[in-house]
């Protein structure tokens, strides 16, 4: 079976085509449909356990992508931290040097999930300050 992550530099490429007929109100477009259509789960997740769901989510989806990452959940303040330490995704598109990442590749992991915590009462915070050493970070806080 082909993992997820094979996929990475193909959608990398759609984001550059998609950016190329549209520009980049084209690419967010196509990922506020991913967020709409396709993070079911982890709304699911949250409005069953609060920030927990969090948890459950990322544990599950950054295991099965075989990131280096740490988890922080602090129920009691509402409060979910990642730190990526290698991002599979952003790290595969470096390793791949007959490809050029899409500029803002890491930037659809803040416009994906916002679109689902925000409406839930959670703000979402993504530092790509590192993305492209692929290490960035996500902090969820209940408002």
């Amino acid at each position: 079976m082909i993992s997820c992550t094979d996929f990475i530099p193909a959608y990398s490429e759609l984001f550059k085509y998609l950016d190329s007929r549209g520009g980049k109100a084209a690419v967010m477009a196509f990922w506020e449909y991913l967020s709409d259509n396709f993070l079911g789960n982890l709304k699911e997740l949250v409005v069953a356990n609060g920030i927990k769901g969090c948890w459950l989510y990322w544990s599950h989806t950054l295991n099965e992508e075989a990131a280096d990452f740490s988890m922080e959940l602090d129920e009691e303040a509402g409060m979910f931290r990642i730190d990526m330490y290698h991002c599979p995704s952003m790290g595969r598109l470096i390793e791949t040097k007959h490809i050029e990442a899409y500029p803002d590749y890491c930037h659809h992991c803040d416009v994906l999930y916002r679109r689902v915590l925000e409406p839930l009462g959670y703000s979402c915070e993504v530092d790509l300050a590192h993305c492209k050493e692929a290490r960035c970070s996500l902090v969820v806080l209940r408002k």
